[in-house]
C-alpha cells in the first residue's frame, strides 16, 4: 500500500463543517457524539443531520424526483448493483451522471452493491435482522442461506461472484470494479465495497470478514485516487469507508480505527446491528472515527432509530421503509404508523395528517387515497410515499434545529412517546 497516503487527490468541492455540538447546547448530553453540520458538494449543501431518500434505481419509488425536492429531500441514494444490472453504469456516465440521468439537480450518494450482493445472494432480498433474539436460534450458521433458496453468491479475498437475480447471468464484483463502477455511475458520495455480515455469523467469521473489508478499503481508495485523476474533468466524488464488526465492541472499535486512518472523506456504519444495541455501536464508533469527517448510518427510518443515530453521532441516514410501507397503504402521523386500508378511513375527508405541509395532505384526503388503493391505482402508493417522505424528512430536520436551539430532548420526548403511545 505504499503511495496511497502521499498522493493525495483534489477534494476542494466536498467538505465537511461542524455546527451545534448537541453537549454545547444541552449540558445534559456531554460525552454523546451528536451534532449539526454542513456536507458541501459538487452539486449543493446537506445540512445534518439530514435524512436520505432512497432512489434505488435511478428513482424514489413512484415518486418524481420534483416531489422530493418539494418534499424537503436534501439528497437522494441510489443503489450500485441495481444500476450496474440495469441500465449499466456505462450508460449514467455517458447520460452525465446519476443526478443529469434522473433530473435530480442535488447531491446524491450510491451504496457499494455490497449489501445487495450478499444479502440477494443469499435469498434475503433487502431485509436481514436487527432482532438478536431471533437472529441467535441460527448464531455460527456462516453459510446460511435463506429458506428455499440457493446460494447466488460466493464470496473470495479477492471479491465475489454473484448471478443476476434478473437473468441468471455471472458477475464479478471486486473493490476495483466497485470503485469503477460508482465513478461511471457518477454520485457525489460513494462507499467503499466491504463485505456484509449478520448477527447469524460467528465470531471467527467476523473476524476473518472485518481483514477483508480493511483490505478491501484500502484497494478501493487506490482505485478511486487512479480513477480520480484520469477523470479529472468530473466533478469529485467522496469516498466513504464502511465499518463492520458487528456487536463486537473489539472488533467495531479496530475497524473505526483501520478505516479512520485512511484517506477516506467519511465513513458509513453498517452491517449487523442489534437495534437495542444501536447507540451503544453506534457511539463506540463515534469514539474512534475522525471527528472533522461525516459519518453516515446506513438503512435507518425508525423514529427511535432515527434519534438514536442523531445523539450517538450520525449526520445522515438512509431508508427504503417510507416507500416499501407506502405501497402496502401505511402512513405516518405523530400518532403512529396507521393503515389506509382500514374500512374507517373509507368517509375520512381529512388530510393523512393534520397540518402536514407535503403536497398529498395539502391536495387530497384519506377517502380519496383509500379509495385508489382499494381501487389497485398506483397513484395512491404515489401519494403515500409523498407523505412518508416529507414526515421522515421534517422528523430529521426539527431534531438538527433542536440540536441548534437546546430542546433536542423535549422533542425526543415529545415525538417517541406519542408516536409509541399506538398506532392504528
Amino acid at each position: 500500500m505504499e503511495g496511497w497516503q502521499n498522493e493525495r487527490v483534489p477534494q476542494s468541492d466536498f467538505s465537511f463543517s461542524i455546527g451545534k455540538r448537541l453537549g454545547e447546547t444541552v449540558p445534559a448530553a456531554a460525552g454523546l457524539h451528536g451534532r449539526t453540520g454542513t456536507i458541501c458538494t459538487p452539486h449543493g449543501e446537506i445540512r445534518t443531520p439530514a435524512f436520505i431518500a432512497v432512489g434505488t434505481k435511478a428513482t424514489v419509488k413512484a415518486v418524481l424526483p420534483e416531489s422530493m425536492k418539494e418534499a424537503g429531500a436534501q439528497a437522494l441514494l441510489a443503489n450500485a448493483y441495481h444500476l450496474y444490472l440495469q441500465p449499466g453504469a456505462d450508460v449514467l456516465d455517458e447520460a452525465g451522471g446519476l443526478g443529469k440521468f434522473m433530473n435530480w439537480d442535488g447531491p446524491t450518494f450510491t451504496d457499494s452493491g455490497g449489501f445487495q450482493v450478499m444479502s440477494l445472494g443469499s435469498g434475503f432480498k433487502k431485509v436481514i435482522t436487527m432482532d438478536s433474539a431471533a437472529a441467535s436460534e441460527h448464531a455460527g450458521a456462516d453459510d446460511r442461506v435463506a429458506a428455499g433458496k440457493e446460494r447466488l453468491a460466493h464470496i473470495d479475498d479477492d471479491g465475489v461472484w454473484f448471478v443476476s437475480h434478473l437473468n441468471g447471468d455471472r458477475h464479478r464484483f471486486t473493490p476495483e470494479i466497485s470503485m469503477q463502477v460508482q465513478h461511471q455511475l457518477g454520485a457525489d458520495v460513494m462507499f467503499a465495497f466491504d463485505e456484509l455480515t449478520t448477527l447469524m455469523n460467528s465470531r471467527g467469521y467476523q473476524e476473518e470478514s472485518l481483514e477483508r473489508t480493511r483490505l478491501w478499503a484500502e484497494r478501493c481508495i487506490l482505485e478511486h485516487e487512479r480513477l480520480t485523476v484520469s477523470r479529472a474533468g468530473k466533478p469529485y466524488q467522496a469516498l466513504f469507508g464502511v465499518i463492520q464488526g458487528a456487536q463486537y465492541e473489539d472488533l467495531r472499535r479496530k475497524a473505526s480505527r483501520d478505516l479512520g486512518a485512511m484517506n477516506f472523506d467519511g465513513f458509513g456504519v453498517g452491517g449487523a446491528l442489534e437495534k437495542e444495541n444501536l447507540g451503544t455501536i453506534l457511539g463506540w464508533c463515534a469514539d474512534e472515527l475522525p471527528e472533522a469527517k461525516p459519518r453516515h448510518l446506513l438503512g435507518i427510518s425508525e423514529p427511535d432509530d432515527l434519534f438514536t443515530g442523531i445523539e450517538n453521532g450520525a449526520d445522515t441516514f438512509d431508508c427504503v421503509s417510507p416507500t416499501r410501507v407506502a405501497r402496502n397503504s401505511a402512513f405516518y402521523v405523530p400518532d403512529g404508523r396507521w393503515n389506509l386500508s382500514n374500512a374507517r378511513f373509507k368517509r375520512d375527508f381529512t388530510p393523512l395528517m393534520e397540518g402536514c405541509d407535503c403536497y398529498t395532505c395539502t391536495h387530497y384526503t384519506r377517502a380519496y387515497i383509500h379509495h385508489l388503493f382499494k381501487a389497485k391505482e398506483m397513484i395512491s402508493a404515489t401519494l403515500i410515499s409523498i407523505h412518508n417522505e416529507r414526515f421522515v424528512i421534517r422528523m430529521v430536520d426539527d431534531a438538527r434545529a433542536a440540536i441548534e436551539d437546546g430542546t433536542y430532548f423535549d422533542l425526543k420526548a415529545e415525538v417517541l412517546g406519542r408516536y409509541y403511545a399506538g398506532s392504528r
